[in-house]
């Protein structure tokens, strides 16, 4: 911190923008793929409904991935935290999943 308030040369520090250009072009293809997947690949099919589903959810972990690793500078902290914060995620996300597989068909048999 202590670099960014002190500048012992008193030159203006160069904005650096080459790594948010380069998350923006990688979310912009992400993006791209999705709605091409969205607009091409049928989902009539047993198989291509659950296809776009899938790529949908991976596709949307990468750009998850890349927003909070730059825009709220998670990749430049310490390991400890970034698991932190991720193994939770990661137990709500088992825990919804594992509700819906296995609870979610007795909604039906109740009423």
């Amino acid at each position: 911190m202590a670099a960014h308030i002190e500048n012992t040369t008193g030159e203006r520090q160069k904005p650096q923008t080459k790594a948010l250009w380069r998350v923006f072009w990688i979310l912009l293809i992400v993006t791209a793929v999705e709605f091409v997947i969205a607009f091409t690949i049928s989902a009539d099919s047993d198989f291509g409904k659950w296809f776009k589903i899938g790529t949908f959810i991976i596709l949307t972990f990468v750009k998850s991935f890349y927003i909070v690793g730059t825009f709220m500078h998670l990749k430049d902290e310490v390991k400890s935290l970034i698991w932190s914060i991720v193994l939770p995620v990661i137990f709500v996300i088992w825990f919804l999943v594992a509700l819906v597989l296995f609870e979610g068909g007795y909604i039906g048999t109740v009423r």
